[in-house]
């Protein structure tokens, strides 16, 4: 069915038209009886009597004998004014019709976007989805168990988790040219979209709810405040040991080991600092009776404490993973050794050519005799070592059992918590591209693909710290000033905005991301 819009504007510029034609032939009659009027006057009498002498009667005399001046230039001068008016009447309507705001005849089918665009639209909400996912799983995080009552927030969240783990398996088949029809791969950037956007709605359909079971903005603020405040001394508490476990992790392994870690000890501190500001506001907020003014600065010092805690973590999960790494290697070695013995024998079956498995067992040798030397050379990097060896291995398509198993294990939970990690205290600056590699293993490593899940990690960290270096600090050597809370510059919040605990604009941090889809996540601003 098509609207009164569509239908009603061919019929009144029909009649337009029509009414248009009528003018022009009434014109073209009128000027071509003007222009023949002297044609039909020559030679006719002149039916007023004539002067009988005199000077009057002489100077009248030619006007009887051929056609008046008058009769030739009236008919021109009215032509003239009708092609005149026409042209004007064109310009105008030539004009209006480049210049018109509404819209004409509205086509019933309008052009359907390019696949770039359609394209661009499917990443902008892979991001975005994944924002809301990961905002409303730090709220939720705050929330004290009450049973039934928060089920329906935790539902939704694993609703929405697994929409978007679909929609980034389509991307990622996309990526890889999967399906290859022209017209099948807009299907799956519709479906992505559409994934994302039901991902989103799962999320808006409970934020008021949520809102109402804390009640940030009356009577719950408090009980809120005080969970948030020992969460954040909690955390004060394990920054300053992990510094100290950094400088002990600096002394024991090579710097390649203490990277994935570089900075979070800093990060962290900047974190807390600006949730000290924001729990300080939410605090006069609710001491001076207005709770209203509650909800925006919290909702603030939550995202700031939950990150810290993301940093904090990290750097205590690497310090207990290089530890177990480092007693696991030598059984990795004689693991991984006794395995190339048995190829050597032919015990085991392999699908490779004779020259292909020599030439890996050979690789596999190097490798391993490489391990050694760092293992009693002095400090080294325990994971990427166990890395060497697992991939070493694998590389015979001869399966792995006992050891090599744990070592694989470990070595691939690392690189995806790692990951994990990067991403979610950046995430402002973080494209679909590393996310998608980052679902992607997630999933592998649900699935048991190990080696798979780890160069899938692996790979999606270094695309986000490439993103981040590429976006840089927000509104840092811009010139800007960014108004924070209360209209003035705040501490920590460059760290806020790139973490996506603030929500940016142009012009300010912007509203606090809270729990919700696309429609409800910024629905707390800040005092």
């Amino acid at each position: 069915m098509t609207s009164s819009l569509i239908r009603g504007r061919p019929r009144r510029a029909a009649v337009h038209i029509r009414v248009r034609v009528a003018h022009a032939v009434l014109g073209a009659v009128v000027g071509a009886g003007w222009l023949m009027l002297p044609v039909m006057t020559v030679g006719s009498h002149d039916p007023v009597p004539g002067a009988s002498v005199g000077t009057v009667a002489s100077a009248a005399a030619p006007q009887q004998d051929g056609t008046s001046t008058a009769d030739l230039v009236l008919p021109l001068v009215a032509g003239a004014a009708a092609v005149l008016l026409a042209g004007y009447g064109y310009v105008r309507r030539t004009r209006r019709a480049r210049t018109r705001t509404t819209p004409g005849l509205v086509s019933a089918h309008p052009p359907a976007p390019t696949p770039a665009d359609t394209e661009r639209q499917a990443r902008a909400a892979l991001v975005l989805a994944d924002d809301c996912v990961r905002t409303s799983r730090e709220e939720l995080s705050f929330l004290p168990d009450r049973g039934e009552e928060t089920e329906p927030f935790w539902h939704a969240l694993r609703a929405a988790e697994t929409e978007l783990s679909a929609a980034f398996a389509i991307w990622r088949r996309y990526e890889q040219g999967v399906p290859e029809d022209a017209v099948a791969r807009r299907q799956a950037l519709v479906g992505v979209v559409g994934r994302c956007a039901e991902a989103g709605r799962r999320l808006d359909a409970e934020a008021a709810g949520l809102d109402r079971l804390r009640g940030l903005e009356g009577p719950g603020s408090g009980a809120a405040l005080e969970v948030a405040e020992d969460r954040f001394r909690e955390l004060t508490a394990r920054t300053v040991a992990a510094q100290d476990t950094v400088i002990a992790l600096h002394d024991r392994y090579t710097p390649s080991a203490t990277g994935p870690v570089s900075g979070y000890v800093e990060q962290a501190k900047d974190r807390l600092v600006f949730a000290t500001a924001r729990l300080n506001e939410a605090r006069r907020a609710a001491d001076t009776g207005e709770p209203e003014r509650t909800a925006g600065p919290l909702r603030a010092a939550e995202g700031a404490v939950a990150q810290a805690g993301v940093l904090v973590g990290g750097v205590e999960r690497l310090a207990a993973e290089l530890r177990e790494a480092a007693e696991l290697v030598p059984a990795a070695l004689t693991g991984a050794e006794a395995e190339l013995a048995v190829v050597r024998k032919g015990s085991t079956r392999s699908p490779l050519t004779s020259g292909e498995l020599h030439a890996r067992l050979a690789r596999a040798d190097g490798v391993l005799a490489a391990v050694r030397q760092e293992v009693t050379g002095g400090p080294y990097d325990p994971l990427d070592a166990l890395r060497r060896i697992v991939r070493a291995a694998g590389r015979l398509d001869v399966g792995r059992t006992g050891v090599l198993d744990t070592a694989a294990l470990l070595v691939a939970r690392g690189s995806v918590a790692g990951a994990e990690e990067f991403v979610t205290v950046h995430r402002a600056a973080v494209g679909a591209e590393a996310r998608a590699r980052l679902a992607e293993a997630v999933r592998k490593l649900g699935a048991g693909d190990l080696g798979r899940a780890d160069a899938a990690a692996l790979e999606a960290r270094e695309l986000a710290e490439r993103d981040v270096r590429t976006h840089g600090t927000p509104f840092a050597g811009t010139g800007t000033v960014v108004a924070g809370p209360s209209g003035a510059d705040s501490a920590g919040l460059s760290g806020a905005v790139l973490g996506g605990i603030l929500l940016a604009t142009e012009q300010n941090a912007g509203p606090s991301a809270s729990y919700g889809g696309p429609h409800t996540r910024g629905r707390h601003g800040l005092a």
